[in-house]
């Protein structure tokens, strides 16, 4: 018998009251776990405090050794189109310590936990239009909406796109059409995406999670450990991704909002976010 007991890890039940306010979590009798960011029961609208919510549950849901695939998702008919009217409150009260804390350290976190403390397969349902699309792009798989709409308005509304978005857009693009989008604000839809390789497959949205527990089902199939040993072969371009240019990146971005002595998360910006995109008229996209 050991001198020490294990830490107790967490349990689900524990964290779905937890996390119930941003995700409403799933898990089946096989270990495959979802969670769907909200707002309120809606869609998402990003805040410092839901952006911090991302990396908190990725490293809950990869300490509990009782997962064994996680399904992301959004809520509703966007991912993520909407700044909560407060959400950016902090920011604007005191820039400089937001600045680390939202620009630097929680966005850090968010992307990296998700490629480096979820040691489980994982599938990105992207549910419609939205920024911060990352999240889903960066999972091992990804299938979305056939009206989704991918895109990374940083550049166009004054700021570095520094924060994950460039390091997803440059490994999946490539250097010259990722400069392209983030420079442009280039609107890239569903069948698009398709062929750039952005994701793995597109269907109406009410096909969605079903196909995604389809596809954790045939995941399934193989022994524990071969699922998780196999994420730690093919995340091996996003680990390298991260370590050669994510702290960097967000690091400029922050010094960007430093300097320009502006938070960008403005009332003023999210009401006119797409107004700057050329062509989003086309796309029928809105805010509401």
């Amino acid at each position: 018998m050991s001198l020490q007991e294990f830490i107790p890890t967490p349990e689900f039940e524990d964290y779905r009251e937890t996390f119930k306010d941003n995700y409403r979590l799933t898990r089946r009798e096989n270990g495959a776990i979802l969670a769907e960011a909200h707002t309120m029961g809606g869609p998402v609208q990003l805040s410092v405090e839901n952006h911090r919510s991302v990396g908190q549950l990725f490293r809950t849901i990869g300490s509990d050794p009782k997962n064994e695939i996680l399904i992301f998702t959004g809520t509703g008919g966007n991912f993520m189109m909407n700044v909560d009217p407060q959400g950016f409150k902090l920011e604007h009260e005191d820039l400089a310590y937001w600045a680390y804390e939202y620009a630097y350290k929680d966005g850090r976190n968010n992307v990296s936990s998700l490629i480096n403390e979820v040691e489980i397969p994982t599938i990105g349902v992207l549910n419609g239009p939205g920024f911060h699309s990352e999240i889903c792009l960066m999972c091992d798989l990804t299938i979305c909406s056939d009206d989704a709409v991918i895109f990374d308005l940083h550049f166009p509304l004054g700021a570095v796109p520094g924060d994950g978005i460039h390091s997803c857009f440059q490994e999946l693009l490539g250097t010259k059409r990722a400069a392209y989008a983030l420079l442009t604000g280039q609107l890239i839809d569903a069948r698009k995406a398709f062929e750039l390789g952005m994701v793995n497959e597109v269907l109406p949205r009410d096909r969605l999670l079903p196909r995604a527990w389809e596809l954790a089902d045939e995941i399934m199939q193989q022994s524990r450990t071969t699922r998780r040993l196999t994420t730690q072969i093919i995340r091996r371009p996003w680990k390298k991704r991260i370590l050669d240019n994510l702290d960097g990146g967000f690091g400029i971005q922050m010094f960007s909002h430093l300097a320009k002595e502006d938070a960008i998360h403005t009332d003023k910006h999210a009401s006119s976010i797409l107004d700057k995109v050329p062509g989003n008229r086309k796309a029928g996209l809105k805010f509401e």
